[in-house]
């Protein structure tokens, strides 16, 4: 989230940050947002039928939905309201090590448990199933023989950093 925000305002996106939604006042990205200064919402996941109106309504003035440590399949409502219009980003390479539970350090563990030479970053579209979208941009890093899942991690969070910057410009110039 952070990196995206920085993104904006430095210009390498080429868009102006709408609202960040936090599924509650406890979120820890509400100490990040009010250090930026930056518009949030509160838009509890329960019951779903609420938290789809409502997140609808949040975003009926935005044109992209970029979700960033959002771990539920985002309602159906709420991806056909948004078609085409909302952007993930996965710490594998999908569609290997995707799907639900294959988040965070999962994700890191079954790469290096699977001896996997190569690990990275996916930006994709977000469809009713889990990192099931089509791949907007990935980048790709090496997993090393001696690789914690933690160190990997940390690799790949820097590769996340820069590819979501990258692919939500590529999909704004697209589009215009």
């Amino acid at each position: 989230m952070r990196a995206l925000i920085e993104a904006m305002r430095d210009g390498r996106v080429e868009a102006t940050l709408g609202v960040v939604v936090v599924p509650s006042s406890e979120a820890p990205a509400l100490a990040v947002t009010a250090s930026l200064g930056v518009s949030t919402a509160v838009c509890p996941y329960e019951p779903v039928e609420s938290f789809s109106l409502r997140l609808i309504d949040i975003l009926k003035e935005c044109d992209w939905l970029c979700l960033a440590g959002y771990l539920r399949r985002l309602p159906m409502q709420v991806v056909t309201a948004m078609e085409g219009r909302v952007l993930n980003i996965h710490p594998a390479l999908l569609p290997k090590f995707g799907g639900r539970g294959m988040y965070g350090h999962h994700v890191h563990e079954a790469v290096i448990a699977a001896g996997e030479r190569e690990s990275g970053c996916t930006v994709h579209w977000v469809t009713e199933n889990y990192d099931e979208g089509a791949a907007v941009l990935q980048l790709r890093c090496p997993v090393l023989p001696h690789d914690t899942p933690e160190v990997l991690g940390a690799r790949v969070l820097a590769l996340e950093h820069q590819a979501y910057a990258q692919a939500l410009q590529q999909v704004i110039l697209a589009t215009r």
